[in-house]
């Protein structure tokens, strides 16, 4: 899966087992649902020093099953900026657009993952807009120039984005089994996939591991 994305054209819900059955067999059901465990990743960029607002996601077949969409989404205009600049949203989610400017905004995007536009209009659009396919989505205004967005569309629940202080983020409740760690952030050169390793996550306990991003814009 590529997540890499043309920039605009202008001039981070959780998995949750079943509840065993309280039964003959309501013991074996608790034993397999307490077994979940956590992946710990250390996000730094190429000097080494750690990287806010890098997405990491875990996928895997499993993890898709168990995706859910978001409620209540929105991705606001204001000070004639996308609020916030970086939206993690599950597939199918919907996403409103208020803008709480008092000019108007052209919102648009061109990418694969959603193509779309809000024509000039203030307030809140009535109808969101449904981000049903997995990728990178690059916001644009046609009016406003400098307004850039992105929106993080991932198709697991299992996802988080870095804080600035630490670049680590801990994916907790995770199902155990191997997965591929996704890696992605907005300053990854213009159609850079997402950087992708393996890593198994065990019934109990931590794993860990590091994404090293390199040539990253400035």
């Amino acid at each position: 899966m590529t997540f890499g994305d043309p920039r605009p054209l202008c001039s981070a819900a959780r998995w949750r087992w079943p509840r065993a059955v309280l039964c003959a067999g309501g013991l074996a059901g608790w034993s397999v649902a307490a077994q979940a465990g956590s992946v710990q990743v250390d996000v730094t960029e190429a000097s080494g020093r750690p990287l806010a607002d890098a997405v990491v996601f875990l996928d895997s077949a499993d993890a898709r099953k168990q995706v859910k969409p978001l409620a209540g989404v929105e991705m606001a205009q204001e000070k004639r900026q996308f609020v916030p600049g970086v939206l993690v949203v599950t597939a199918g989610t919907e996403v409103l657009f208020p803008n709480r400017d008092s000019v108007r905004h052209h919102v648009y995007s061109f990418s694969p993952a959603k193509k779309f536009e809000l024509k000039l209009y203030t307030g809140t659009p009535s109808n969101p807009v449904l981000f049903d396919k997995p990728g990178v989505v690059a916001l644009g205004c046609n009016i406003h120039d400098q307004m850039v967005g992105w929106i993080l569309v991932v198709d697991t629940p299992y996802y988080a984005r870095t804080p600035a202080a630490t670049g680590r983020v801990l994916l907790d409740n995770v199902p155990p089994g191997t997965y591929t760690l996704r890696t992605w952030h907005t300053r990854l050169p213009v159609g850079a996939p997402a950087l992708e390793q393996a890593v198994t996550v065990p019934a109990t306990g931590t794993a860990t591991a590091s994404a090293r991003l390199t040539g990253l814009q400035p």
